[in-house]
Parts: C-alpha cells; sequence; structure tokens
C-alpha cells in the first residue's frame, strides 16, 4: 500500500513540475524523491505520516514566499549593512568620553570616527521588560511624535518582509528654532537573536518621498538601539542608542553637539514617561 501511495504522490507532483521554476521546483522534486525513499525504506506509518507532514508544511511554506524586487533586496541589503555597522562601532570600547552624566545614571559618550565622524551613545537602564520596551520602539514606532517633543512625526512609507521599513521622520523644533526643521529618510531594520535585540538604521533614497518644501534633509547613520535585559532583574532593560546624524546646513559643531547629546538625554526622560502609563 505505501509503495503504491509514494509512486501516486509522485506522479501528481511530476504532471505541475512543468508550471513550477527555481525554489518551488526544487521542493517539490525533493519531496517527490523523499516519498520514494520512505517507501523502499518501509518504515511505519507514525513515521511516514511525520515525514509527508513536515515536508509538506515546508513545501507550502516556500510557495508562499513572495520574491522581493532588486530595490526591495537593496534595501534590506542596507538595513543588514547598517547594523553591522553600528555593532564593530559598539564593540570598541577604546576612545570613548563622556558628554553628560545625569543625576540618575543616564550617561552620553562620544568618539570621533574618521569615515563617519562624531557619533554618540546613550547607556541607560529602563524599569520596563525588554518586551514592552521592545513593542513601543518597533510595533508603535509611528506613535513616537505623541510622546517624543524631539520628534514631529514618524511615518513607515514601506514595510519589506517581516524585519525592514522604510520610514519619513520629521524632527521637532529645537527651542529657539537654533536647528532649523530637518527630516529624514530611513531604512531600519529589526533582529532578535536569543535576548538581545537590536534595531538599526541609516539614511537612504526613497522615490516617492523626495525632498520637503521648509525642511532640509538631513542624514543619519549608522544608528541603533540594543536592548537587553539587566543582568538579574528580566524586569528592567538596558537601552544603549548609538546616534550618527549630519544635518546638514551651516551649524556650528558645538551646537551640534550640544543638541544630539541632550537629544539622547530627553529621549530616555521621554520614553520612561511614555512606558510608565
Amino acid at each position: 500500500m505505501l509503495p503504491a501511495t509514494s509512486k501516486l504522490c509522485a506522479a501528481i507532483s511530476y504532471r505541475h513540475l512543468r508550471n513550477m521554476t527555481g525554489l518551488r521546483r526544487q521542493a517539490a522534486v525533493a519531496i517527490s524523491q523523499e516519498l520514494s525513499r520512505l517507501a523502499s525504506h518501509s518504515p511505519g506509518p507514525s513515521t511516514w505520516i511525520h515525514q509527508v507532514r513536515r515536508r509538506s508544511s515546508l513545501l507550502s511554506s516556500r510557495l508562499e514566499e513572495k520574491p522581493f524586487s532588486e530595490m526591495e533586496m537593496s534595501y534590506i541589503k542596507q538595513g543588514e549593512e547598517a547594523l553591522q555597522k553600528s555593532l564593530r562601532i559598539l564593540e570598541d570600547q577604546n576612545d570613548w568620553k563622556t558628554e553628560t552624566v545625569a543625576g540618575n545614571g543616564d550617561k552620553v559618550l562620544s568618539k570621533v570616527l574618521p569615515d563617519v565622524g562624531k557619533v554618540f551613545r546613550l547607556e541607560v537602564v529602563v524599569d520596563q521588560p525588554l518586551d514592552t520596551v521592545y513593542g513601543e520602539l518597533v510595533d508603535n514606532m509611528e506613535q513616537m511624535g505623541d510622546w517624543n517633543p524631539n520628534v514631529k512625526e514618524v511615518r513607515i512609507l514601506e514595510k519589506i518582509g517581516k524585519d525592514t521599513v522604510i520610514t519619513h521622520e520629521k524632527a521637532a523644533a529645537t527651542p529657539g528654532n537654533i536647528v532649523g526643521p530637518r527630516d529624514f529618510v530611513s531604512v531600519r531594520c529589526s533582529r532578535r537573536r536569543g535576548s538581545t535585540c537590536v534595531l538599526a538604521g541609516m539614511s537612504t533614497t526613497y522615490g516617492a518621498m523626495p525632498e520637503q518644501e521648509g525642511f532640509i534633509r538631513a542624514e543619519n547613520g549608522p544608528t541603533c538601539m540594543v536592548l537587553r535585559p539587566l543582568p538579574g532583574s528580566p524586569s528592567q532593560t538596558r537601552l544603549t542608542w548609538l546616534l550618527s546624524i549630519d544635518l546638514k546646513g551651516w551649524l556650528p559643531k558645538s551646537i551640534i553637539n550640544q543638541v544630539l547629546s541632550q537629544t539622547q538625554v530627553d529621549f530616555a526622560k521621554h520614553l520612561r514617561q511614555r512606558l510608565a502609563r
């Protein structure tokens, strides 16, 4: 009975192979070959059913995969590049200088990199579990303008797969309008490995969002946030934010440094207030 069933399945699969290409054909062929192999070894019914279900599930998932276009792949690669560059910067513990230390222990460090310029690093501990912080920063990304006064608007322009998005961000005016209106178009990706989450991004170009009247198109990246449970206290999250921004236009470096370091300190304060609600 088993060999006959196997041959029937293989025959049915073969008739459809002519309409399949690439990954779909390979998956179907692999299943047909595996069914024949299983039949020749005559395993018990429970084993055979388990194998067929597992491989059928694999085929279904592959058939449902939506292939990415060349442009989408370029955005995915940009996001991955931002992630890798950011992590390399954070892994190098040398030459960081203290910019600001708040009374609650929040700290902003900085260093100058030859190919990037000055980057800032925020180190804070948030009294909320990682999943809560992650949900606010990723799932509720477009609501950031509701609680962070330094952000006027964040809008997702396009989602690519599960982990990559293209966003348009408008920065809020600084006190006294020291820094005029800026906006950013960014590619962002999120990765979660074990108990560590990394949210990375960098500036990109997006045809549907050209430069906007009244805004200077600034550039950011590589930039990222790393979230990890505080050792020994899973209800708290250690957040590290690497910030790298070119605000464009003519601005004294002293003002830029002051604005960016204060932006990070303010972000931590407002994030805590948001999560406390």
